[in-house]
């Protein structure tokens, strides 16, 4: 892995995981590179309703497979309709906001996707369980997705030509994946769990779509599995930093020593009270804590570490999401500096 890939977003770099409160795509784009200009975004606004969600938004992108909504879910489709052409048309309002406030902007751009096996174990077939069950639709899934995908980000660097564009799978529900905790439609039971070696190959496919560019996988569950991600080709792993343990030092440790960068989630993402973001060092402080833990370069700090918030912000309100954002910046930058 070259140095270009593994560092895009160069030293003290901060971002956003990808949702965002509201429902304003160009107010929401004019924040995210106000706020975060050194390492935009592509938000997502889900309050918009169904299609502008993470499952929705990566349904519109499939080829050849299409979605519908039905109560319980998003379900897999014979044909598009309407529901699909919603999310597409959300995702282009989207890209056109981007668009705009990204005029003449050279550096690394992040968008955001459901992974494969989220995406397996939230659509459901025709019978209402989730492809998870099916190994042939999991792997025509993927595959669609990785179509998508390709034609997402080639529009994407189409529109902002001087962008180097970060694509992050988003795979909150990897680890009951790997571990069969996944329920079936009755809820009475679970899906079995799914081969790690199975989990890993398709995700080293659906990276792959973004060639010679950085790659990140996104979970805010507990226990993510960072050796397997690492494995899988990701330049990055993306997590909510309160939830890593000790017994997950060495994978963590492992991973930096290999070049894989972290995208720490350090600040509260469903906060309400502004006054809270009043310490950017002191967010940061478990970061400098689990450096020294592992013996790790105390100068590979900034580089290898990004300042997110631990998940999501489309569940706090607009002032605080933007506080939030600006804190991750301040943050990060104090990683920079001497911690004494």
């Amino acid at each position: 892995m070259s140095e270009t890939v593994k560092f895009a977003w160069g030293p003290a770099g901060a971002t956003g995981v990808g949702s965002m409160p509201g429902g304003d795509a160009r107010e929401t784009a004019r924040m995210v590179t106000g706020e975060v200009g050194g390492f935009p975004f592509l938000a997502e606004l889900p309050a918009r309703g169904p299609g502008a969600d993470m499952v929705g938004r990566s349904a519109g992108m499939l080829v050849d497979v299409y979605a519908h909504l039905e109560p319980s879910g998003w379900r897999i489709s014979d044909r598009p309709g309407r529901d699909t052409k919603r999310a597409q048309s959300w995702l282009r309002e989207d890209l056109d906001a981007l668009e705009e406030f990204t005029q003449g902007y050279e550096g690394p751009l992040k968008v955001q996707a459901t992974g494969p096996w989220t995406l397996a174990a939230a659509l459901e077939t025709r019978n209402g369980e989730a492809a998870l069950r099916d190994p042939g639709a999991c792997r025509d899934l993927a595959g669609s997705l990785a179509e998508g995908l390709r034609n997402h980000l080639a529009d994407v660097r189409r529109r902002v030509p001087g962008a180097q564009v970060v694509l992050q799978l988003d795979e909150p529900s990897i680890t009951a994946v790997l571990t069969g905790q996944v329920k079936t439609a009755s809820g009475y039971r679970t899906y079995r769990a799914v081969d790690r070696a199975i989990v890993e190959s398709t995700l080293r496919d659906v990276l792959a779509v973004n060639g010679d560019g950085p790659t990140a996988v996104h979970s805010c569950a507990p226990d993510v599995p960072i050796a397997l991600l690492r494995r899988a080709g990701a330049a990055a792993v993306s997590l909510d930093f309160g939830l890593l343990t000790e017994r997950q030092d060495d994978a963590v440790g492992e991973a930096v020593e290999d070049g894989m960068a972290l995208l720490a989630g350090v600040v509260p993402g469903n906060g309400a009270d502004t006054g809270a973001l009043s310490d950017p060092a002191g967010s940061v402080g478990g970061v400098r804590t689990l450096w020294r833990r592992l013996g790790l370069d105390p100068g590979s700090l900034a580089e290898s570490v990004v300042i997110t918030p631990a998940c999501g912000l489309a569940g706090a309100s607009p002032a605080y999401a933007r506080a939030a954002l600006a804190h991750c910046v301040r943050g990060a930058r104090s990683l920079s500096s001497d911690p004494e």
